[in-house]
């Protein structure tokens, strides 16, 4: 049997998610421009859209008739198959923000573990139908291309991304954090999907891409395509106060000193 052929091979898993998020960008492009917000979640600024529900349901049924043993985490259906070694993460919409309001940047990203591990990922751009892939030990692609991170050594010449927090106690934070930042890089981005800033930061698009208070639906996919494409790359923990940070090499110990929170 061969990779391609092993339904649990990193490689097909990565097939799956990439084909899957195609299917997935089809439903939620053909409905931008005309959103509809059905509900809140955390807070009054984290909504749902009947996009987000759609595009979740539709790759849970691939997901399921691709890899049927296969557990599913998605950010709107919550957990099923929690204790199968295969398990698929799922955020159906990256970007709900901006596709409510008609920004046209936001993604599909789908993530598979094996046994806790990420292992393979999709991450879609829905309207540049740009899509970034990868899996783990095989480097990492846009649109096949196999892609690499920037070669930036300072951070005084490195393109910043970032995102906030829902919770307006955090994001009070988060700014401090961003008012650091600012004088010390090249610039500093917020564009509004963590799944494509991570994805950006494998092709060389920005230099560096650091969040706190990220879900692993929205970092997964993402995370490990940075990594593969030669990003270090911190994920969140008790000991980074929930930092996710991915960057080219030469800038992630600048970077990293400087978006730490003060002591309380």
């Amino acid at each position: 049997m061969s990779e391609r052929d092993d339904p649990r091979s990193p490689a097909e898993l990565e097939r799956i998610a990439a084909d899957t998020a195609r299917a997935a960008a089809a439903v939620v492009g053909a409905a931008y421009g005309r959103p509809r917000a059905v509900g809140r979640k955390s807070s009054p600024t984290d909504v749902v859209t009947q996009t987000d529900l759609r595009a979740e349901e539709l790759v849970r049924q691939r997901l399921r008739a691709a890899t049927p043993d296969a557990g599913l985490l998605g950010e709107e259906g919550g957990t099923s198959g929690a204790g199968a070694p295969v398990q698929w993460v799922i955020d159906p919409l990256d970007g709900t923000i901006n596709f409510l309001y008609g920004v046209p940047l936001f993604a599909v990203s789908i993530a598979a573990s094996i046994d806790g591990e990420i292992v393979a990922g999709a991450v879609i751009d829905v309207l540049r139908d740009e899509l970034f892939s990868a899996h783990l030990g095989g480097g990492a692609r846009c649109d096949g291309a196999l892609i690499h991170v920037s070669g930036c050594t300072a951070l005084p010449e490195a393109l910043v991304a970032t995102g906030f927090s829902y919770r307006a106690q955090l994001r009070e934070a988060q700014g401090e954090v961003a008012h650091r930042v600012l004088p010390r890089a090249r610039d500093l981005r917020c564009f509004g999907s963590a799944a494509l800033e991570l994805c950006w930061v494998g092709c060389a698009r920005i230099d560096a891409y650091f969040q706190r208070d990220t879900e692993i639906w929205d970092r997964a996919a993402g995370a490990l395509i940075a990594a593969e494409a030669g990003a270090r790359t911190e994920l969140p923990c008790p000991e980074n106060d929930d930092l996710v940070i991915a960057t080219a090499p030469g800038v992630f110990d600048d970077l990293w000193a400087v978006v730490q929170f003060a002591p309380a």
